[in-house]
């Protein structure tokens, strides 16, 4: 029987995942750190544009502007090919439901690559905060308010949000993997991140980046608001990734060809 074209997109999600489970702890790591690194360019451009711009959240061309270039970070993972936990909860589960890989493997994965992008946007962070203020593009008042409008809302919301995050990010998974050109792909992450961004929708590995920027050079966001956007953000990831993602494209694949 011909195979569909959905389920030649499924066969290659479940080969992409099958690599990365069984690839060495120590490559997937450092590949983590790198997308942790790479990502955080996103939060810096926002935080640029938020000086330069004579407007502020709330205005629609500036909002334009801070969703477009949210993206920026997300286009270098992707088409650098870096680790992203938020690609793996949709990634790498599939290959368990299909029975090829066990939870155990998912965990180490998962676990591998999500220490890896935290690590890497801590990293970024302190090069940012301490370096590009004194380029005169950035302010301290611009990172602060970056992490304060994901920080400011109550705590069912961000885990809520979170799931929509996730499910966005996993669908654009699949989507990446359907498209062949390298236009169309940057095309689809661009359009799907900054949908994530101009709805301020808390992505646990961006917003990593965008909360400690806050953290880091003002009172007003603690630690405590930074480990409660970290925890909610990630699970609401994960969720919304694996479950309306992973799962339900899985079976409505591998049903529909039954």
């Amino acid at each position: 029987m011909e195979q569909t074209p959905t389920r030649d997109v499924l066969d290659s999600l479940i080969e992409n995942g099958l690599h990365e489970i069984n690839r060495e702890w120590s490559g997937i790591l450092l590949s983590g750190v790198s997308a942790g690194l790479d990502i955080g360019f996103g939060p810096l451009m926002m935080a640029v544009v938020l000086t330069l711009s004579q407007g502020g959240f709330g205005d629609l061309t500036t909002e334009l502007l801070l969703a477009s270039v949210y993206s920026v970070g997300f286009i270098f993972v992707i088409l650098g090919r870096s680790e992203l936990f938020t690609e793996h909860t949709t990634l790498a589960v599939i290959p368990v439901l299909d029975r090829q890989a066990s939870v155990r493997q998912l965990t180490r994965l998962w676990g591998l690559v999500y220490v890896g992008n935290i690590a890497g946007g801590v990293l970024f962070t302190l090069l940012a905060v301490i370096l590009m203020p004194g380029l005169g593009v950035v302010s301290p008042e611009a990172f602060e308010a970056i992490a304060h409008k994901l920080v400011s809302h109550e705590i069912q919301w961000l885990f809520v949000a979170g799931i929509f995050a996730g499910w966005l990010m996993g669908l654009l998974a699949w989507l990446i993997t359907a498209a062949q050109e390298t236009t169309s792909r940057i095309f689809l992450i661009w359009i799907v991140t900054a949908t994530i961004g101009i709805l301020h929708l808390p992505h646990s590995i961006a917003g990593n980046v965008e909360v400690l920027f806050g953290l880091v050079v003002s009172p007003a966001i603690s630690p405590l608001d930074y480990l409660t956007f970290l925890l909610l953000a990630t699970l609401g990831n994960a969720f919304g990734g694996a479950i309306f993602v992973g799962a339900l494209k899985y079976g409505h694949v591998v049903r529909g060809a039954n």
